[in-house]
C-alpha cells in the first residue's frame, strides 16, 4: 500500500481534509462543522409512516428532518418492513447515507453493541440526536492507522486529538501547498486535463454522472490513449466523491476494442471499494455504479454558501498578512446572505483576525476583499 498522509485544514466555517496516497492527492473532503452531513450520527427517531410500496419506514428525526429506513436495514434477520417496525416505535439509528439531490438521509436500525449502548444511555425521549458521527480526518485515520496526520486550526488540532490522539501533528500555518490547493480549486471544475493532451468531461445530473473523454488529437493511438487515461479518471471518481450511476465515454475505439478497455479499468478502480463496474451498455458506454453515502463534492463546492467560505479563507489569510487592517467582503447578494446565515462562520473570522469582517451586497461579479477606508 503507498505511503498514507491525511492533511486536514481549518479555516472560517469550513475543514478541508486531504488523503494522499504516495505523495498524490486521492481524496478530498470539504466540511461544514456547523452543517455536518449527518453520516454516523446515532439518533433516537420515531417511525411516523410505514411505506410497503416503498419496502421501508419514514423516521421523524431531531432538527425536524426525516429520514428513510429501508426494510433491509430495519432488523436482522430481514422481515417485511410491517413486521419490523410499527408507527409509533421508538428506534435507536445510525445515518447510513446523508441527504442529497433533494431526498432525506437513509437509516439502519442494524447497531453495534457500541453504539446501541451509546443511544440507550442518552436521555429519553424522541426524536433526539445520541451522538456525531466521524469526521473526514477520523474516518480516513481508521481507515490508514499508519498514515501521518498533520493538522492546521487552533479549535480544529485538540478536537481531533480527543478522537486521535498522539497521531495528530500540529502545524502552524497551512498544511496545504499551492499544489493541493490548486488541486481542491480544480475539482469545482467540469473539465480535467487527462495525460497525452486530452480531457476528461465531468456532468453530472439527477440520474447520473457522465464522464466524457475528449482525445484532444490523439490520431491513430486512441487505444493507448484510453488506456493511459484509466488510472486519472478512476483516481477523479473518488476524488470527486461522484455517486450512483456513471457512464464513461472513451474517445473513439469500436465496441471489441472498448471491451478490452475493462480490466484495465477494473484494475484503476480496484482501490476504491465503494465502486464496481458493471461492463458496456448496448450503446457502448462503460456503465459503472458507486455508493452514495457523502455526498458529491460538487454539490458542496457550487453554491453560494461555497463561494463566500472561499473568500472568508481569502480573506482570514489577507489578515494575517496584514493584521492592523480590517477588511471587507464584496460579493453579490445571495453569497452574503449565505454567510450570514451562517454566522459561526463569521464568528470565527473574527476569533481569528480580532476584527469583525465588514460585509457589502453588490449586484454581480466574483468575490472581492477589499481594504475598509478609514476616515
Amino acid at each position: 500500500m503507498a505511503e498514507a498522509l491525511i492533511l486536514a485544514e481549518a479555516s472560517p466555517g469550513e475543514v478541508r481534509t486531504a488523503l494522499l496516497l504516495g505523495g498524490r492527492l486521492t481524496e478530498a473532503w470539504v466540511e461544514r462543522p456547523a452543517r455536518p452531513d449527518g453520516v454516523g450520527d446515532l439518533h433516537r427517531g420515531r417511525v411516523v409512516a410505514i411505506s410497503a410500496a416503498m419496502s421501508g419506514a419514514f423516521v421523524a428525526l431531531a432538527a425536524n428532518e426525516t429520514g428513510f429506513l429501508p426494510e433491509s436495514a430495519a432488523s436482522a434477520p430481514r422481515q417485511p418492513i410491517k413486521q419490523a417496525v410499527q408507527e409509533g416505535q421508538i428506534l435507536g439509528l445510525r445515518v447510513s447515507r446523508a441527504a442529497q439531490g433533494g431526498k432525506g438521509p437513509r437509516l439502519s436500525a442494524l447497531l453495534t453493541d457500541t453504539e446501541a449502548a451509546l443511544v440507550a444511555a442518552a436521555p429519553q425521549g424522541a426524536p433526539r440526536l445520541v451522538a456525531r458521527g466521524p469526521c473526514a480526518a477520523q474516518r480516513l485515520a481508521a481507515r490508514y492507522p499508519n498514515a501521518e496526520i498533520r493538522v492546521a486550526g487552533a479549535a480544529l488540532v485538540p478536537r481531533l486529538r480527543v478522537a486521535l490522539g498522539d497521531r495528530v501533528q500540529a502545524q502552524h500555518g497551512a498544511v496545504f501547498d499551492e499544489a493541493i490547493e490548486g488541486e481542491f480549486a480544480a475539482i469545482a471544475e467540469n473539465a480535467v486535463a487527462l495525460p497525452g493532451g486530452g480531457v476528461l468531461h465531468i456532468q453530472t445530473t439527477r440520474a447520473l454522472t457522465a464522464l466524457d473523454v475528449d482525445s484532444g488529437g490523439a490520431g491513430d493511438s486512441l487505444v493507448r490513449f484510453n488506456e493511459t487515461a484509466l488510472p486519472e479518471i478512476a483516481r477523479q471518481i473518488r476524488l470527486r466523491n461522484l455517486s450512483g450511476a456513471i457512464l464513461l465515454d472513451v474517445a473513439g475505439l469500436s465496441g471489441k476494442r472498448r471491451q478490452a478497455l475493462l480490466e484495465p479499468l477494473r484494475a484503476a478502480l480496484a482501490p476504491d471499494k465503494l465502486v464496481r463496474l458493471l461492463g458496456l451498455t448496448g450503446l457502448g458506454l462503460i456503465e459503472m455504479v458507486r455508493d452514495r453515502i457523502h455526498p458529491p463534492l460538487a454539490e458542496i463546492l457550487h453554491s453560494p454558501l461555497a463561494e463566500g467560505l472561499a473568500a472568508l479563507r481569502r480573506a482570514a489569510r489577507d489578515a494575517a498578512a496584514r493584521p492592523a487592517e480590517r477588511l471587507m467582503l464584496e460579493a453579490r447578494p445571495e453569497v452574503i446572505a449565505a454567510l450570514r446565515d451562517l454566522p459561526s462562520a463569521l464568528d470565527e473570522y473574527a476569533a481569528l483576525t480580532g476584527h469583525a469582517l465588514a460585509l457589502r451586497a453588490v449586484p454581480s461579479g466574483t468575490a472581492q476583499i477589499r481594504e475598509v477606508q478609514r476616515d
